[in-house]
Formats: structure tokens, sequence, C-alpha cells
């Protein structure tokens, strides 16, 4: 086979291939790809009428491909892809055409070598056979002897020297053909070293015992992963004496770190979170008496659990608040160091005390401090939230200084931790490096150090991992350990040819709990003018990087993790002329930094959604990180001397940390910033902190025999594709909630004029969690993923929150997207039922916000003081909703949800306003301005107490949601393309939401049947509603294929289905796939 074929794409993505055909714009245009969902198979893609057709070529056991193509056409087997596709130039081969025109791979763009140290350990340039016959006379044989004899031979034993020499003499060449036919086991090279090694493994075999014995006596908790070690390495098992060499290694350096925790312990500096000391921490404050300013001081003891209020530094420490009687730490939004406390007397009163702070920063210190005592002291066996320390460095192949504890610790420039948190250790540490010259070994016994100096904490290394010059190391408190599972890592090379591991990225996801975590170091393609090879670097790592849960498969890293990070030089530098080097540095000197954060190019290609779609990142308030000069931070050195001329690296923030969160899960960024006095490299150490909430591993109080079984039911669900190809869809949930994968029956097509395909999925699909207990339900989610009927293809992903029909029917609308390109939307219904129960009260829930003025004059007539009330006590966790109070446009998240509003609105008074948040509050109160638009505060909806201001019992909520229009109130006109298709939810995007405007019921009456369970009821509305329309049945799909997980049953019992909705079809007794 000839080792370039014109139409052969290898990797590119269907999206890039339907661009391509698109371009060519020929019938009977052609290409063939790798297969997105079988590894090994391929996908033939065919152009015919505007149309892109794909059909799979499948290899056989004997590695014979074959076409899927129309049923009645014989299958025809080859053994090469040309021959393939010779034959399927001619006419009447099953294909909606015959192939006639190949299209051209686009060129790559030029990479010229970048200056980089190589790892030293970089082996010399392998040469094939041909490389050697072409540039020299002398054989690959010949050229290896000729350097055996320059060497020095006299200290190997003589049958080495015999067993090397026989190796060049005969067995390299044919070692060199294997590889070059694509077998690169290389078996003279296995061989060779067996001999040399023999004594090696016998002697690993003879010790071994010894170490594992020693490893065991060691660890105090006996976990059942002892006997790992012993079974890699025990016996030969086949394996190569380098893998038996590494685990033996790893074996010793776990040896170390045990013996190095032991003597620690001994001498009381190690232990877990109750060993840490906290020191004593006191805040001058200013409390109201009589509208007179009083000084105050309080006292955080966290080791003992008390607040203590004094009215001077030294005075009597009489009144205090033990940590269980702290209620609620309430902050107000319009004076951003004021904090109330709210606390419970020794006679069960409620008291409020509002405290000024000297700052913001003081008053986050403070609440930083409460929020560690709370949760030190607390009689909860698993933690609801923790923090994630996040940093990233390029070292510029330079070892890093003395002390590096700015770093850990949050201090320098931008969003910085007070002081008064230096001592206040995180769950996790996660450090990304890249330009690395340090060991693994070295290196994190560096960051251990400076760890166990801060916070008296010796941490347990969760995984390490190292691609050349470009590390992660992710570290956890000891009392952690046995939280965490499933922890993989991974790496991608990008650098030239995407062969060499100067640039690329390194990753390590794991579970703590029931909540799985991704994080991603990456080093992305330098220069100015490389914009675009960079955000083929992002694709390529999201494609390729092979983390967390590999049952999920149709889902890239951004779907998989309820938590991603992703940090590292990602080199998008500010988009300035060279000749514009001293006005960007005195801007940065000014602390003007938005002009060039404007020109920034990471924010400008996030902003047409070429890379990070759905990313957040925190607000930047800190000088460019790169480029520095060395041991100073006062010079930008932003000139370099090269033979080819002056090369300008102009001030950018090419050091970033970015974050991706499931839907309605609460995340909040507590410091983001860079340090000021770690100067070895030209780039400053870059410091991100999080607090993050984490579900526990539930065990249910039920007896899960009797609890009444629970349901998820979806339904009405509509998919616009933005796609080309001519196919069927279906639609396929993942979860680790449910009993299996549930696949839905084929959609149907409407095709419009803009490329895009409108598919119904008008059945209702019913999923069944493994437990139906709210307090394990509500923290989980769905994944969706819309698939092709002929290649199995996923054509757009996305996720779906359970908490978000925590309280009644709830519609969705979810951006899908596939590696990392938006695909198309997905809008549908959702109703959960649950067995009984409460969920409980989250840590994260411990902190508040409060809308301090009220908006009086925004109410009418009798609503006046119902607004004035429930307005001036707003207070919500705005995380928690995914909602963010930075300044800058608001960045579409993918996802926004929607309940009905209590009291529908007449024809012609639908609200215009455009929403800008994760939930729309305006069916609860008037419509606002803009300005108020954008401090407007949403309620945590784990508090069910704001339901009453709805004015209706939870029960009658549900029967208002779940019931569909009348058909008399339902607008008449039809769905774009089909006039004889119901009209369905009309999709939104959630930045700019707007209301329909169309005749409603006001209250819809229908009676459900007693059996149903009693879903939990909403203390919040959740804005720009479409209404429910009827589904259109769809047809069924023979032949689907079966999920293969043996509980081959997704429906509930038929007492949970609800009545059908009038124009609906009764769907069949089956199960949904």
């Amino acid at each position: 086979m000839p080792s370039y074929q014109p139409w052969c794409h290898g990797t590119i993505t269907r999206s890039q291939a339907e661009a391509l055909l698109s371009k060519a714009a020929r019938d009977g245009s052609f290409l063939i790809r790798a297969s997105e969902s079988i590894q090994g198979a391929y996908a033939l893609c065919v152009l015919y009428q505007n149309c892109v057709y794909t059909y799979r070529i499948l290899p056989n056991e004997d590695k014979k491909l074959s076409v899927q193509a129309s049923e009645g056409v014989p299958n025809m087997f080859f053994s090469m892809l040309p021959e393939l596709v010779e034959a399927y130039y001619s006419p009447n081969m099953g294909l909606v055409t015959h192939l006639q025109y190949p299209v051209q791979r686009e060129e790559d763009v030029d990479e010229e070598q970048e200056a980089t140290n190589f790892p030293p350990q970089l082996p010399p340039r392998n040469f094939t056979v041909n490389d050697v016959k072409d540039s020299d006379p002398k054989s690959l044989s010949d050229t290896y002897l000729m350097r055996l004899q320059q060497m020095d031979l006299s200290t190997l034993p003589e049958e080495h020297q015999t067993a090397i020499q026989e190796y060049f003499r005969t067995s390299v060449s044919l070692d060199a053909e294997q590889a070059q036919y694509g077998y690169p086991n290389l078996p003279g090279l296995q061989k060779l070293l067996s001999a040399i090694c023999k004594n090696l493994n016998s002697e690993i075999s003879r010790i071994l015992p010894a170490l594992e014995v020693f490893h065991r006596a060691l660890d105090q908790q006996l976990s059942p992963g002892i006997g790992q070690f012993s079974k890699q390495i025990s016996g030969d098992s086949g394996q190569s004496v380098s893998f038996r060499l590494e685990q033996l290694t790893k074996l010793l350096y776990s040896i170390e770190d045990k013996a190095k925790s032991s003597i620690f312990e001994s001498g009381g500096c190690e232990g877990g979170q109750r060993k840490s000391l906290i020191p004593l921490v006191t805040f001058e404050v200013k409390q109201e008496s009589l509208a007179i300013p009083t000084k105050m001081f309080l006292k955080v003891d966290v080791e003992s659990g008390k607040l203590f209020l004094k009215k001077s530094r030294d005075g009597p420490e009489d009144k205090f608040f033990v940590h269980n009687k702290i209620l609620q730490l309430v902050k107000s939004q319009k004076m951003h160091a004021k904090l109330v406390i709210v606390a419970e007397t020794e006679k069960e009163k409620i008291l409020r005390k509002e405290f000024v702070f000297d700052d913001t920063k003081k008053r986050e210190g403070f609440c930083q401090l409460l929020q560690q005592m709370k949760n030190k002291h607390t009689e909860k066996p698993e933690p609801d939230m923790i923090t994630v320390f996040v940093g990233t460095w390029n070292m510029g192949n330079a070892g890093p200084p003395h002390n590096i504890n700015s770093w850990f610790q949050c201090k320098g420039q931008g969003k910085t931790r007070d002081d008064t948190a230096d001592h206040i250790p995180h769950d996790f540490y996660v450090i990304g490096t890249q330009e690395d010259p340090l060991g693994e070994r070295e290196w994190a016994d560096i960051v251990k150090g400076a760890l166990r100096k801060i916070t008296n904490i010796s941490f347990k290394q969760v995984a390490i991992h190292t691609l050349w010059n470009i590390r992660i190391v992710v570290l956890a408190k000891p009392e952690h350990e046995n939280r965490i599972s499933h922890v993989f890592s991974d790496s991608v090379k990008t650098g030239i040819a995407n062969t060499l591991g100067n640039k690329g990225a390194v990753g390590v996801s794991f579970m703590f709990n029931g909540t799985s975590f991704g994080f991603v170091n990456s080093h992305l393609t330098s220069g100015s003018e490389k914009k675009l090879r960079r955000n083929q670097n992002y694709t390529n790592i999201l494609r390729f990087l092979n983390l967390g849960d590999k049952k999920i498969n149709p889902f890239d890293i951004t779907h998989r993790f309820t938590h991603l990070f992703w940090l590292g030089d990602l080199n998008y530098r500010v988009e300035f002329p060279s000749t514009e080097a001293e006005y960007i540095v005195t801007k940065i000197k000014q602390q003007q930094y938005q002009e060039l954060l404007s020109k920034d190019q990471l924010n400008m290609e996030r902003n047409d959604g070429k890379v990070f779609l759905h990313f957040d990142e925190e607000e930047i308030t800190f000088a460019p990180t790169y480029r520095f000069e060395r041991d100073t931070r006062e010079k930008y050195a932003y000139t370099k001397a090269k033979a080819t001329g002056t090369k300008y690296n102009l001030p950018s923030w090419c050091d970033r940390v970015l974050r991706k969160s499931y839907p309605l899960v609460h995340v909040a960024c507590q410091a983001y910033g860079c340090t000021n006095d770690i100067m070895t490299s030209d780039h400053s150490p870059l410091f991100a902190s999080f607090e993050v909430g984490v579900a526990s591993q539930f065990v249910s109080k039920q007896d899960l025999n009797s609890a009444p079984q629970g349901g998820i039911q979806i339904m009405n669900c509509v998919a616009t594709l933005l796609t080309k190809s001519k196919t069927k869809f279906f639609i396929e949930y993942h979860s680790s909630c449910l009993e299996k994968t549930v696949k839905t029956s084929e959609g149907d097509n409407t095709e419009h004029s803009d490329g895009s395909i409108k598919v119904w999925f008008g059945n209702q699909v019913e999923l069944t969690p493994i437990i139906s207990d709210p307090e394990y339900l509500l923290d989980q989610h769905i994944l969706i993923c819309v698939k092709s009927t002929d290649c199995d293809e996923s054509y757009g992903e996305g996720c779906v929150a359970l908490r978000a029909a925590q309280f009644c029917y709830t519609e969705f609308q979810i951006t899908l997207t596939h590696h990392g390109e938006k695909t198309g939307t997905l809008t549908g219904g959702i109703q959960l039922h649950t067995s009984e129960g409460k969920p409980t009260e989250k840590l994260y829930d411990f902190i508040k916000v409060e809308k301090d003025d009220t908006v009086t004059s925004k109410c009418k007539g009798s609503e006046a003081n119902k607004c004035s009330v429930t307005q001036a006590h707003d207070i919500s966790n705005p995380s928690y909703m995914g909602v963010c109070y930075r300044s800058g446009n608001v960045i579409d998240k993918g996802w926004s949800y929607s309940k009905p509003p209590k009291n529908l609105p007449l024809a012609g008074q639908g609200s215009k306003d455009s929403k800008k948040g994760g939930y729309d509050v305006g069916a609860r109160s008037p419509p606002m301005g803009e300005d108020e638009r954008g401090s407007e505060m949403f309620d945590n909806p784990l508090y069910g107490s704001r339901v009453k201001s709805w004015g209706k019992d939870p029960d009658h909520q549900q029967m208002d949601h779940l019931t569909p229009p009348d058909p008399v109130f339902t607008s008449s006109k039809p769905a774009d393309g089909d006039s004889d298709r119901p009209p369905l939810p009309t999709p939104r995007n959630r930045s700019f939401t707007l209301s329909e405007t169309r005749p409603q019921p006001t209250a819809p009456i229908t009676s459900h049947p007693s059996t149903y369970k009693k879903p939990v009821v909403p203390s919040r509305s959740d804005g720009g509603m479409a209404l429910s329309r009827p589904p259109v049945p769809s047809k069924s799909r023979p032949g689907m294929p079966e999920p293969q997980n043996p509980r081959d049953n997704s429906e509930l019992p038929s007492k949970h289905r609800p009545p059908a909705r009038p124009g609906q079809l009764q769907p069949p007794q089956r199960h949904a796939s």
C-alpha cells in the first residue's frame, strides 16, 4: 500500500469531514476517516445532493475490510483500503452513488521547530531501512557495528558482548522491517534484553518478598491494594524487564514515603486535619449601635470551635458562640465589607449581628476560617464541600528558589487570600509545571516539603505524570486517602507532527467519593502568530486524552467529570503589533488591563466558540505572567535576538486556569492570581483556589427492597443538529445512577434550508435509578448523546441535572457539543419521582449573599409590601446556581432550565427582557431593568421555605405543571418546513431568552392517580419557558442493538406511567431502546 493516499484523512473529526465534502460540492466526492465509535474501523463519507452519507468499513477476524452498504448487496472483502476504494468506483455497489472524486487532505499548518531543551533521555533519531539506503550506502547493521567498534567493551562480560554484536549483525535489520510494516514488538530486541537481564530477573524475584514484607509493615491501613506490587512484579509473567524495574522502583519509592510519614507522625508533625494547628486569629470590626459605630474584636479559635466577641483586643473572653450555634454567615452585596452572623442563643433565640470589616479580603478570610471550623467539628461522616488549589508554572528549565510558599498561600497579585487564611490547608493541591528540569521524585519532595511547612501536614501523593518536561502532581490530605478511587493518568503529544512531547498535555482523573474530578496540564504551541495551531492542540488533547470512566465512550473529557480543571502554559498572546510593546508595558504599570484583555487571543477565541466552549475563567486582575527578565519582576524582556532577526514576545497572559462543571453544582473561585517573589523563570507561577461541592458515597437509610421505586421521565425531546449527514438519529442516556444505558427509538427528521436537521423524539422515556432517595438523586446528572443509526457515532453530547426537576416538571435546553465544537441544541422536559425524604443542608450553604436594597418602586398596588419583604432578604448561593458576578460579558454555559410560572401571562403580555443567569425569576417578580438584572440574586434550591411565597401547595404545583396547555390556546403556527407537525418547544439561547407571546391558559387542571410518588417542591421559578406540547409519535427502529447490561429493562412499573396527554399516542409496553 502506498504511504500516502489523498482520500485517507486519518483521525479528522466528523464535522471536519463534512466541511471538506461541502467545499468540494460535487456528487460522488468522497473521503475516508477513522471511525469515532469503533477502534480500527473506518468511515467512508460520500457527498450526494448536498448531503453526506456515511458507511462504516469494518475489519473481520482475518483483518479483511468490508463496507456496510445497502441491504441486499453482497459483502465484498478487501485486504487493503486502496483495493476497496478502487472497487467502489464502479456503480451499483450499494452506495448512494459510486465514488468519483477523492477529496484531498488539507495541508497542515507549517510548523517550525521551536527552540526547546529536549529531555536528556531522548534517544537519537531512529533510522529506518529506507532512510539508511537513501542516505548512506552502508546498511543499518554496518552502521551500528561501526559504532560498537569505537566503544570500550572491556568491562562487559563476554556473553553480553557476543549477544549485542549478534543483534546488530543479524536481528536489527529484521526488527526495522517489522516496525516498517506496523509490528512494534521488535522480537530481536526483546530476545537480546532477556538474555542480558537474565540474572536481573532472578534477582528481582529474590529481593521482592523482603521488600513486600517491609512495605506491609509500614502500611498502617493494610488496604486491599497492598498486594498489587507483588502481583505485578512476581514471576516472569512474560513481562518486560523494564516494566518490572519500573514497578520495583515505584515500590521502593512507596516504601520511602511510608517510612517518612511514620517518622513525621512519631514526631507529631503530621496527621490528618485534626493535627493541623490553625493559630488563633483576631479581626477588628465595627458594629453599629444606635447609629454609632463601635469597635469590636472577633476572635476565631478553629481548634476549639469557638467564636469570641470582645470589646477590646485583650478583653475578657466570656462572650462566645460555639460552632454548632453559628447558623449562617450572610454577606452583604452592597457593602462588600459587611457581614451578618446568624446565631442561636442558649434560650434558642435567633440573633442577627452585623459587623463591618476593614476590607473585603478580611471578610473573606473570616468566612473561610469559620467554614473551616464548621467543617472540622461537623458530625457528618463525609464532607460535602472541599477546597482545591490549582497551580501552574512554566519553570523555564531552571530549578525553583528555596522558598515557594507564596505560591501555595495564594499571595501576590490579583484575587488573593487574606493573611488570616495562610494556615488553612486545601484538601487537594494540583500542581502543573512546564519546562520542568527536575526529576519526578525531586519535584514531588520539594512541593510536599513546602506544604508541610505551611500546613503542618504531610500530604499524600495521589498521582504524578510526566511527558518530557510537562508534569502534573496531585496531592491530598491524608484523611482523604480512602475516599479517592479510580485514579487514571495519561498524556498526549502535540509537538512537531504530534510526535514530540515538548508540547502536549498530561492529565489525572479520580473519584472523590461520588464526585469525579479531572485535571489537565497542557503546554501548547508558542508564538504569537500560531493561534490556529494552539486551537488544534486543544482539540487533539480533548479527543485523545484518555481519562475518566471508559464506559462512557462517546463523551470526551469535557463531559466525563463533575468538575474539570484545565491549567497550563496555553501560550495565547496579546494580539498587538510589536511596535506597541512599550504601550503595553505602560498599561501594565498603570494596572489598566481591560484594553489588553480585549485583545487576548484566548478570550477572543473563546468568545467565537473555537476553544474551551462552556468553560469558565475567573476575572483576570493581575499583570501578564510572561515574559519577564529572570531574577526580577520589574521588567518585561519582550525582545529576543535570533539568527533570523529580532523576535518579539509581547507581555501576555500565557498561563491560565479554566474550569467546567456539570450544571447546578457548587463551585466558587476564592483566589486567582500570580506570585511576585518567585523569579527564577521568565514566567510567574499562577495560583487558583476553588471551593467545590462533592457528593458522598451514598448509603440509603431506607430498605432498598421495601422503598418505593423512583423514576426519571424525559419527554418532548427535539434536537437541532448542525449537520448535512443523511441518516437517522436516536438518543442514549448514560449515568452512574441508572441501572443501565437507555436508548430511544429512531427520531423523525426534518431538513432545513440552513443545512441543519431538526429531529423529533416524541416518545416519553422512563429511566430507572438504582436508588430513589432524593438525598442521592438530586446530586446526579444524566449524560445525553445523540447518535446516528448508521455508524453509531455521536452527533452531540450534553448534560442535564436532576436537581433542576427537584420540585416539578421542568423544561431544559442544552447545547450539544462534540470534540469541543457546538453541534446543535436539544430541548425537552424532565420529571423526577423520588421516595420520601428531605435533603440535608450542605456546608457550602453556610455562607450566603444578601441583597440589601428593596425594590418597592418596581412593585404595583398590593404587591408592594410583599416585594419589599422578599427582596430585602433575598439570600442565595450564586456559585451553586452557576451564576457569576464578574464584570463583562456573560458566557453561555450551554444549559438552561425553566419551570411554568404560577400565573401564566395573557396574550400580548409576555416579557421581552433578555435574561442573564441560570434561572429566570421573571415569573415571580416584575420585569427588571438591565441594571437591576445584573445583581439579581437567586434562592438556593435546598431551602424550601420560600415555596410559601408561591401561594400554592406543592402538590398543586405538580399538577399544574404536568398538564399540557389546552389545544385551543396553543399557537397554530406550524413548525418550519412541516405543516402537519404539531408545534414543539422552540430552541432558546440561554444568555438572551425571550419569553414567548401567545394565548395561554391560566390554570389547566387535571388529576393524577394517587399511586404517583410525591415530587419534591421548588423554591424558585426558573424562567423563560416554552410551553409543553404534545409529543410526536415516532417510528420504531428495528434492529437497534440492545444494551449489553444483563439488567435489560428500563421501564418503571405501569403504575408510575403518567396518563397520555391530549393528542399523544400511548407508548407501547416495552423499554425505550
